[in-house]
């Protein structure tokens, strides 16, 4: 629960936004400042999924602009009479955590060793990894996460997230493995989930399949090499960069319209080398102008060759191993002689080695013609990915169901999109989908498939029941067993879930589903997150929520966009262009780095501007020093009765309004552009028309009392969410409890004219402008001021307050068509 603070703190004799995160950090922890109370109904609550980020080293300034963005509108919900749920998660399991171990380490995990409870890491990582088992592997994942997160928590702190510390979970808990297990078996029970032995996009570094939601078109050098196959009618010629594959060659292939190619349909040819019989086929998919119009369907080369397999009912001759390596042994059917010279080798040296035979079969025509291809990678990888025929579990995501891709088509049009723009990427997704979500990966550190299996073949699964979750199937016993039957009457599943395939139950993890927790804020309001991981994290998400719930995990989506580096190239760490933010933090302060991100659109990739973060400290330490002014003028005990007073409280009015649409509409950066014009204007011009009015003890100045602390008090609140340091602190000097528990302002539009301070303004730049050009100080005596116009009555209702702040002697107003000022200077 919240525990607000009474009284208020003495205003500093020179404030500073020096040390601010520090203190209030503290103040907002010990209070429980956004501590979530679970007693509210769901209809009282504003639920937030947060994205929980990678723990696989540091975070860059780029989180801090996504996280922001969320956070503002965290504050303002909470502003706006919500009790806002408000969690952070660290996603600590999946490949990029192993592999930071490993580079920290120089480990690699080794499934076969036996555990070593004595084990230490090596001090420093030598040339060679050293093999470990599968849990001691675990526990340096476990160690080395452990260090990251409290990094990321320190820097999160110090951004002024105003998440509940409290409800902080990692993908790899008790109960994050428990979610990801139970909503797996339910999958498994409706049929949503299977396994199936299929064609599976392989990453031969990391050794683990990859998804289709994890690939990443890159242009890799490459070259056509022409090879001739034996018909009966003569040689056919095909091109390839993959010759490689000649002894995984199932058929060759052509366009059904391709007249060169018409009558060799339904015919045979042998490949050379290993003269293996295959069929000449027709097919829509095979490009008449690419290379000679027909190519080889190898098992497998590529994803198309995947679909001429499929669609063409051929036969599978794999070659390719796990490791990246050509099989020991050849494919039944071909020739072992000339397949001894490719077994063991990598692929590249494979190709290398085949294009020598072929040469000297005189099989090759002609060298090879370079040429640079897109290929397929791990999104993370740094080797083209190879197909290779393994058993995995699949979730049903409507890749292979028209129904179940319509009705998710229908679910991102129910789905409110910042900006709307966004939701095309979903649709192009979903209509792009070729199979169904792999979620199995053959690593160490995730969330394991909680399945056995009988080894009396029939390869029957053992589940567990949903109250002894979470299990892991490699030391954990299946009921009705011992350990001793182990390898003998049941074996364990030793495969991992996808990373993606646990953080898409985020909604259920952090809402503790089964919990009456998870009641009171599921399904969500939002969902924020950046917009490169619409297909893997939203869609997933939007998928699991409908098969287990058939309801949205929430109503509404964010979606920021990148930060850029000064070339407009995306920041990452893989390009070595990311810009750390703690050394700015410190630099400029929190709330210098906030207002930069808030100046950022959603869905609009923004460039890092380090000209912005001092814009942003200069409007933080304008707050302090402005502030502090008003706080100088007295106590706000009187009526607001002055018509210059009354102009700028409906000014502000009408400010409120139009930022209070912008947050209600998702727009945090058209909010604080007209929360900023309003501050920027207030402090140049109306502190100056009224700053000698309110020097004075006269009825007029507590007028001006009044009105600058009602001003004040909606301001701090205004900037609240955007800069939550400054903000509380200045509050702090007058104010009881929080300025974050404090309502999200609502002025009455008042009887003022906003018009009366605008004309004044422009009169009183009129004058600063004549003594500038005269080179006078400010201060200087205006001998006689004449203002006419048709705005001379609302003129008239400034006078005294243009007078003081203009130190206008003799003031004159006349009628006129157009506003037109003299200035007569001595």
């Amino acid at each position: 629960m919240t525990h607000q603070r009474t009284g208020h703190a003495p205003m500093p004799e020179k404030p500073t936004l020096d040390g601010l995160e520090q203190v209030w950090v503290a103040r907002w922890e010990e209070e429980g400042t956004y501590r979530f109370d679970r007693t509210r109904e769901r209809a009282e609550v504003y639920s937030i999924d947060t994205p929980p980020p990678t723990v696989s080293g540091s975070l860059h300034v780029g989180h801090c602009f996504s996280y922001t963005h969320t956070d503002i509108m965290a504050r303002y919900k909470r502003m706006s009479g919500f009790e806002v749920f408000y969690p952070i998660g660290w996603d600590d399991n999946g490949l990029p955590t192993e592999r930071r171990v490993q580079n920290v380490y120089g480990v690699r995990g080794d499934a076969s060793l036996p555990y070593d409870p004595s084990f230490t890491p090596p001090d420093k990582p030598g040339k060679r990894e050293v093999p470990v088992s599968r849990r001691n592997f675990v526990e340096l994942c476990h160690q080395l996460t452990a260090v990251d997160e409290q990094a990321f928590e320190d820097l999160w702190k110090r951004m002024g997230l105003s998440v509940d510390w409290s409800l902080l979970y990692t993908t790899i808990s008790d109960r994050s493995r428990a979610v990801s297990q139970r909503a797996f078996l339910r999958n498994l029970a409706r049929g949503e989930a299977y396994r199936a032995e299929a064609p599976t996009l392989w990453d031969v570094t990391d050794r683990t399949a990859v998804a289709q939601a994890e690939l990443e078109d890159r242009e890799w050098p490459g070259a056509f090499h022409r090879i001739s196959f034996y018909g009966d009618a003569g040689p056919v010629w095909i091109e390839t960069t993959r010759p490689e594959l000649i002894p995984a060659c199932v058929a060759l292939v052509a366009h059904p319209d391709d007249e060169r190619y018409k009558p060799l349909f339904g015919t045979t040819v042998l490949t050379p080398l290993f003269g293996v019989e295959v069929p000449i086929l027709a097919h829509h998919l095979a490009e008449m102008d690419k290379g000679s119009g027909i190519a080889m369907i190898c098992t497998f080369g590529d994803l198309t060759d995947v679909i001429w397999w499929r669609e063409l009912n051929l036969p599978t001759r794999s070659i390719v191993g796990w490791d990246g390596r050509l099989l020991p042994e050849p494919p039944e059917g071909v020739d072992g002689e000339p397949y001894k010279e490719l077994a063991g080798k990598t692929v590249h040296s494979a190709r290398e080695r085949i294009v020598e035979l072929l040469r000297e079969s005189g099989d090759l025509d002609g060298e090879p013609r370079p040429v640079q291809r897109t290929v397929k990678f791990y999104e993370r990888g740094d080797r083209p990915l190879e197909i290779v025929t393994t058993r995995q579990w699949y979730i049903r995501n409507g890749g292979r169901d028209e129904a179940l891709r319509a009705r998710l088509l229908e679910r991102g049009r129910e789905l409110t999109w910042h900006p709307a723009f966004m939701r095309t990427r979903y649709d192009n997704w979903v209509e792009g989908l070729n199979g169904d979500w792999l979620v199995s990966r053959q690593r160490f550190y995730g969330v394991p498939f909680p399945v056995w299996y009988k080894l009396d073949g029939s390869d029957e699964l053992i589940l567990p029941d949903e109250d002894q979750l979470p299990i892991d199937p490699s030391s954990d016993v299946p009921p009705g067993y011992t350990e001793d039957q182990r390898g003998v009457l049941f074996a364990a599943d030793t495969d991992v879930m996808d990373t993606w395939a646990t953080s898409s139950l985020t909604p259920q993890i952090a809402g503790q589903w089964g919990t009456d927790l998870f009641d009171r804020v599921y399904p969500m309001d939002l969902r924020a997150q950046s917009h490169e991981i619409i297909r893997t994290w939203l869609f997933s998400t939007v998928t699991r929520s409908h098969l287990e719930a058939d309801v949205l995990p929430w109503k509404d989506v964010a979606l920021s966009g990148w930060v850029l580096d000064p070339d407009r190239k995306k920041m990452s760490k893989s390009k070595g262009n990311v810009v750390t933010p703690m050394a700015l933090l410190e630099q400029h302060g929190s709330d210098a780095v906030r207002y930069w991100s808030a100046n950022g659109r959603y869905g609009v990739d923004t460039a890092f501007d380090a000209g912005q973060l001092k814009v942003g400290r200069r409007l933080a330490i304008k707050i302090l020093n402005a502030s502090k002014f008003v706080l100088s003028m007295g106590a706000d005990s009187g009526e607001v009765t002055e018509a210059v007073d009354r102009s700028m409280l409906a000014a502000l009015a009408a400010t409120v309004r139009e930022a209070t649409a912008a947050m209600d509409g998702y727009d945090h950066t058209r909010a604080i552009e007209v929360i900023e014009r309003f501050f920027w204007a207030f402090c140049d011009d109306y502190l100056e028309l009224v700053k000698a009015r309110a020097y004075d003890s006269s009825p007029a100045a507590a007028s001006a009392h009044a009105a600058l602390r009602e001003a004040l008090d909606v301001q701090l609140r205004l900037f609240a969410p955007f800069l939550p340091f400054v903000t509380e602190e200045v509050w702090s000097w007058w104010r009881e409890g929080s300025v974050h528990r404090a309502p999200w302002p609502s002025l009455p539009a008042g009887d003022g004219d906003p018009a009366v301070l605008a004309v004044a303004t422009d009169v009183l730049g009129r004058i600063r402008k004549a003594k500038s050009e005269a080179k006078l100080s400010m201060r200087a005596e205006v001998s006689r001021l004449t203002v006419s116009g048709p705005e001379h009555e609302l003129v008239r209702l400034a006078q005294d307050d243009l007078c003081g702040a203009g130190n206008v002697e003799e003031f004159v107003l006349e009628p006129g068509e157009t506003l037109t000022v003299e200035v007569t200077l001595d």
